[in-house]
C-alpha cells in the first residue's frame, strides 16, 4: 500500500530548542515510520528575516540538520533536504504568486504577528510578505498529503489549500490539496514566562545546550511571582518551571503540583529536580549530535542525497504543472502536420 506523504521542517535561524522538540521534532521522528516523510530545511525563508546576514546560513543549516538527526530523523526513512537546492520550489512560488492577492497576504494573522515581532510593520520586505506563498510551494512540490502544524500555522495551510484549489480549477487537477495535521501538544512556554519559547527572546533551552548551560538557565527561570517563602502555597499554572515538569516529567508532575499548592516544596528544589530531568533527557541527544559533529561531511552528504531525491519529486510535479498550464514548450509538438 502506498503511504501518504508528510512535509515538515524548520527555518534555519539557529539551533533547535525544546519548544521545537515538543511541538514538532519528536512527532516527526515517530511519523517517519507511518508516512513517507519529507523534512525541509527552509533556508530561503530564513533569509526573509536574515537577508542582511546570509553568511550565517551555512552554519545554521548544518546545525538544524544535526538537531534533526540527533533526535531520530533517519535518512534511510525520511528525506532531509535543503530548500534552495530544489529549484522547482522557487519556480512554483513564482507561479503561485499570480493566484494570491496582496490583500490576502496582509490579512494573514500569522504574518501580522511575526511582522510585529521583527518590526516590519512599516518596512515589510516583499519576501517576508510572500512567505505563505513560498510555504505553499514547499508543501506542494513533493505532493504532500499532510502537514503537521500548530494551530497558529493553520492560516498558512488554508492559504495553500486555496492556491491548490484555484490552480486545479483554473488549469487542470495537477496538484495535491494538503490537509493540516494539528498538534495537540501545548506550546512550551519560555523560561521567562513568555507564551512562546524563542531564540530571539533569549528564553530557550537548546537541544545542544551543555549540562551546565541547562543548569544556569533553569536556575534563572521565572516561577510563581506570588511565592515569597518556600512554604507559601504556590500556583503552578503560572509557573514556567512547572510547565517543563508537565512536558518532561509526566510521572512526577502530579506530585509536584500537589506539593507546590500545599507549600511543601520550594522553587529551588523544584528547579534542581527539573535540571536533573532535562539533562537526563538531553544527554542521548547530545551524544548522538556529537557523533555527527565529528563527521560534518557525512551530514552534508545526507543533505545532498536528500535534496537530490526532493529535486526529482519537484521535477515530476513541475512537469504536471507545466502541462496543466500549457507551458510545456519543449515537450509539446512545435507544429501540427497540417500547418507544416
Amino acid at each position: 500500500m502506498v503511504r501518504e506523504r508528510i512535509l515538515t521542517g524548520d527555518r534555519p535561524t539557529g539551533p533547535l530548542h525544546l519548544g521545537h522538540y515538543v511541538g514538532s521534532v519528536a512527532n516527526r521522528a515517530l511519523l517517519q515510520d507511518e508516512y513517507d516523510t519529507f523534512v525541509i530545511i527552509a533556508d530561503a525563508q530564513a533569509l526573509t528575516t536574515n537577508f542582511d546576514r546570509p553568511e550565517r546560513l551555512r552554519e545554521d543549516v548544518l546545525s538544524v540538520a544535526l538537531d534533526n538527526l540527533a533526535c531520530g530523523i533517519d535518512p534511510g526513512r525520511s528525506t532531509l533536504f535543503v530548500q534552495t537546492m530544489v529549484p522547482e520550489i522557487a519556480e512554483l512560488t513564482i507561479l503561485y504568486a499570480n493566484l494570491v492577492t496582496v490583500n490576502q497576504l496582509f490579512h494573514n494573522p500569522t504574518i501580522k504577528t511575526e511582522a510585529a515581532q521583527h518590526g516590519f510593520e512599516d518596512k515589510m520586505p516583499f519576501g517576508f510578505l510572500g512567505y505563505p506563498v513560498s510555504q505553499a510551494a514547499d508543501i506542494t512540490f513533493c505532493r504532500a498529503h499532510l502537514v503537521p502544524v500548530g494551530e497558529d500555522q493553520l492560516p498558512h495551510i488554508e492559504m495553500t489549500r486555496k492556491i491548490v484549489r484555484k490552480f486545479n480549477a483554473m488549469y487542470a487537477p495537477a496538484l495535491v490539496e494538503p490537509r493540516a495535521k494539528v498538534s495537540t501538544v501545548p506550546r512550551l512556554v519560555g523560561l521567562d514566562g513568555n507564551t512562546k519559547m524563542s531564540k530571539s527572546l533569549g528564553n530557550a533551552i537548546y537541544l545542544c545546550d551543555t549540562a551546565d548551560a541547562v543548569k544556569d538557565k533553569v536556575t534563572k527561570a521565572v516561577t510563581d511571582p506570588a511565592r515569597i517563602h518556600p512554604t507559601d502555597k504556590g500556583h503552578p499554572e503560572v509557573c514556567a518551571v512547572f510547565a517543563y515538569h508537565r512536558a518532561f516529567n509526566p510521572d512526577g508532575v502530579s506530585d509536584i503540583e500537589k506539593r507546590c499548592k500545599a507549600g511543601t516544596i520550594g522553587c529551588v528544589p523544584c528547579k534542581k529536580l527539573l535540571i536533573e530531568i532535562l539533562n537526563r533527557f538531553l544527554e542521548p541527544i547530545r551524544q548522538k549530535r556529537s557523533d555527527y559533529e565529528k563527521h560534518p561531511d557525512r551530514v552534508w552528504d545526507i543533505l545532498r542525497d536528500g535534496s537530490a531525491r526532493a529535486q526529482q519529486e519537484g521535477a515530476r510535479t513541475m512537469a504536471a504543472v507545466r502541462e496543466a498550464m500549457k507551458v510545456d514548450y519543449f515537450t509539446a509538438p512545435a507544429s501540427s502536420p497540417e500547418s507544416a
